[in-house]
């Protein structure tokens, strides 16, 4: 759904193409409590920072725990959703909150269940729902 994606710049009306690259741990790269997720905006390198809390909060709300894959989808999500309303093309890194990161994952499960493309969990745990 939103590891590779088009999606029209408001201001320009440029179309962008958005590749997901890599979901990286950001404690060891800027010493933040994050994952930051790499995505390749027409080739150039944007990110979007998750805040690990997010992970704590899931889990306190429904027992589930956000997979990578879930993560990359929520981040290109927002990150679709921000060029449609106009964002500041000359920042490389745009940070959710704990608030944010909750609904677009509610947003993305949502799409998922309607389109029938549920994220393939890792094996073993394909019998646990993706949120409560």
């Amino acid at each position: 759904m939103y590891e590779d994606f088009h999606v029209i710049d408001r201001w320009s009306g440029e179309d962008l193409h958005c590749v997901w690259k890599a979901n990286i741990v950001a404690i060891a790269t800027r010493h933040a409590d994050a994952v930051d997720v790499r995505f390749a905006v027409n080739d150039r390198p944007m990110w979007i920072a998750l805040p690990n809390e997010a992970w704590v909060a899931q889990k306190k709300r429904s027992g589930l725990v956000i997979t990578d894959q879930l993560a990359a989808q929520i981040a290109g999500r927002y990150l679709k959703q921000i060029v449609e309303e106009g964002y500041d093309a000359r920042r490389e890194i745009y940070t959710m909150s704990v608030e944010e990161v909750l609904a677009q994952l509610n947003a993305v499960v949502e799409e998922a269940k309607s389109q029938g493309q549920l994220p393939r969990l890792p094996a073993g745990i394909d019998s646990m729902p993706v949120v409560a």
